[in-house]
């Protein structure tokens, strides 16, 4: 029985891979993607080392040296701006926005593959001043939800690349 079970295993994974079946988000990156440089001002904000990881998650060879690239990948803004939505009648903000804000664009080795590209994500957040730690640690955790959300985007606008 327990053979029976295996086969019919081995059966649906190649039936899945035979019809074309992908995970969500893993379109394979053109070629002229392989061995991308990643240009980038902090290579230590949430964006960039999200945008590194799923290059090379994506099967790209990130180069160290922009000599060595097929094409590079130039982020020229990665910015988290936070604004106050609303004030107490204290003057006590209640409510904040983020805004993360990236533009990159995609340099092949003789011509321009992608034009510069904006793209923004916007969250608000209740803010109460007797849960601060709380709350920072919210304002974190949305950042990098944030950062994996235009990075999701940056990826698909590079798959679409030929």
């Amino acid at each position: 029985m327990q053979a029976l079970h295996r086969v019919a295993l081995i059966c649906a994974i190649a039936g899945l891979g035979a019809c074309g079946f992908r995970l969500a988000g893993s379109d394979p990156l053109p070629g002229i993607l392989a061995r991308p440089y990643l240009s980038v001002r902090d290579p230590y904000t949430d964006f960039a080392r999200e945008f590194e990881h799923q290059l090379k998650s994506s099967g790209a060879l990130v180069q160290d040296v922009r000599a060595k690239s097929t094409a590079t990948i130039d982020v020229t803004r990665d910015v988290v701006e936070q604004r106050t939505l609303s004030v107490s009648a204290r003057n006590i903000p209640t409510e904040y926005e983020l805004t993360y804000t990236v533009t990159f664009a995609v340099q092949g080795p003789d011509r321009e593959l992608l034009a510069p590209q904006t793209i923004n994500l916007s969250k608000d957040y209740s803010f109460e001043e007797n849960e601060l730690l709380a709350k920072e640690h919210e304002s974190d955790i949305l950042r990098r939800q944030m950062a994996r959300d235009l990075v999701a985007i940056a990826m698909r606008r590079l798959t679409s690349l030929k």
